[in-house]
């Protein structure tokens, strides 16, 4: 029978939802990464025998990539009974999971359909999250509505009493109504500035802007965080400097490669490569090895885009001033992070390594090792303020036998964390609590 010419999506979709990575992949199936990259985009043809080691490694019959057959329907159908709390057997919510397959094969539309409105339940889900973030903590639209809620108060109160009292004296009502004027004013310019700002961020988020820092991450993104790897130089990276829409995020990015070349002479591509296979992804015994700051080798993994790690890096106040997410691990847009995190750990203990596993709540969440270090400056000298500086790396892990009492529980962000026994809970979260 002939393949689908989607034989390389449902092998990509199969890797996501098992949460592997491409490298892992790749080399249990005796290909290298960069051939799978293109296997999965649809690029290159696949032969029987490397379809037989794919599938074994990723747990797919043959039927599966053969036209017409159900396989993705059926993942997201289990996706969609995990998401519910159902676990892989569906056994907490009474779920038939064992009759998946005689559901899709009888009603193969309606369980197209169930699979569609469990993805748009998904994605209603995180921009109602990303919403309340923002309606949470962006100072600007807090001060705004703040200034509309003052100006209403204060127009209300006046026409009450211009309504209410019947002898005021020529004098006061004048007074009176040259207020009521002004505060009309008021609120009418508040609501025209936050119209202007609320349409601006609207154009912005359809661009995938929000701000500088995440149009300088959107744009690192696209040039693979400037992995060296993919012929990604600092020069290429710097002509397209210009294409980024704000001085900001022009000003950000030419720091960025500014830091990243000063890297990247301390820590070469190719011996990097080298010592991972002997050491490992620990940037503390990278560190070692290439005789640099812990936080240089955190930077110079994070740009090794085929291994699909996280990086966080935030200063004295917590707040974050580079982020490169991860699978399974949600950084909060706006506001603070989840307190548990070690990266504030290592914020609070400048110079001492932390290493932690933790798992994250909430959909999509997932464990990870993480491994974070802070360091401190002294810019102004011994009399001057001094700066912190703290980063996380974020690897995927399996959890290990035996160590189950070690992982620590951690969220996003308290607004969105299910947790609701958590001792370093702020604030009641927008989302239902654990069953």
């Amino acid at each position: 029978m002939p393949l689908s010419i989607l034989t390389g999506t449902r092998l990509r979709e199969r890797r996501l939802a098992l949460g592997l990575k491409q490298s892992v992949v790749a080399g249990k199936a005796g290909i290298s990464a960069s051939y799978l990259n293109l296997i999965e985009h649809n690029r290159r043809a696949v032969g029987e025998k490397l379809l037989e080691r794919l599938g074994a490694v990723l747990g797919l019959e043959r039927a599966a990539f053969v036209p017409g057959s159900d396989v993705l329907v059926f993942e997201g159908l289990r996706s969609a009974v995990a998401r519910a709390g159902g676990g892989e057997d569906g056994a907490e919510t009474g779920i038939e999971i064992d009759r998946l397959g005689d559901f899709v094969s009888r009603f193969p539309g309606w369980a197209g359909l169930v699979v569609s409105l469990d993805r748009r339940a998904e994605a209603l889900e995180r921009a109602v999250e990303a919403l309340n973030d923002r309606m949470t903590h962006d100072p600007h639209l807090s001060q705004s509505l703040h200034e509309l809620l003052s100006a209403l108060a204060s127009v209300r109160s006046t026409a009450a009493i211009l309504a209410e009292t019947g002898d005021l004296s020529p004098e006061w009502s004048d007074r009176f109504h040259r207020n009521l004027h002004q505060d009309s004013e008021r609120l009418a310019i508040g609501a025209e500035a936050l119209v202007a700002y609320l349409d601006a961020d609207k154009a912005n988020a359809e661009q995938g802007i929000a701000a500088p820092m995440e149009e300088l991450e959107d744009w690192l993104r696209a040039h693979d965080w400037g992995g060296e790897a993919n012929g990604l130089t600092s020069a290429i990276l710097r002509s397209g400097i210009r294409a980024l829409a704000s001085s900001a995020a022009r000003t950000l990015a030419e720091s960025y490669l500014t830091e990243a070349d000063a890297d990247v002479a301390l820590v070469p591509h190719q011996r990097l490569r080298t010592e991972l296979e002997g050491r490992g992804l620990d940037p503390f015994a990278l560190a070692e090895s290439f005789g640099c700051d812990p936080m240089v080798a955190m930077r110079r993994l994070a740009t090794l885009a085929d291994l699909g790690l996280g990086l966080v890096i935030c200063d004295a106040s917590g707040t974050f001033t580079f982020r490169k997410p991860t699978l399974g691990f949600p950084l909060p847009r706006f506001g603070a992070a989840c307190p548990l995190w070690p990266l504030y750990q290592a914020l609070g203990h400048p110079g001492q390594p932390v290493e932690a596993l933790v798992e994250m709540a909430g959909q999509g969440g997932g464990r990870h090792r993480v491994f974070a270090w802070a360091v401190t400056r002294l810019p102004q000298g011994p009399r001057g303020p001094e700066l912190r500086q703290a980063a996380m790396l974020i690897l995927p892990a399996e959890l290990p036998r035996g160590e189950a009492g070690r992982v620590t529980q951690i969220g996003s962000s308290c607004r969105v964390c299910p947790r609701a026994a958590c001792p370093g809970r702020r604030e009641p979260s927008i989302l239902s609590q654990e069953r």
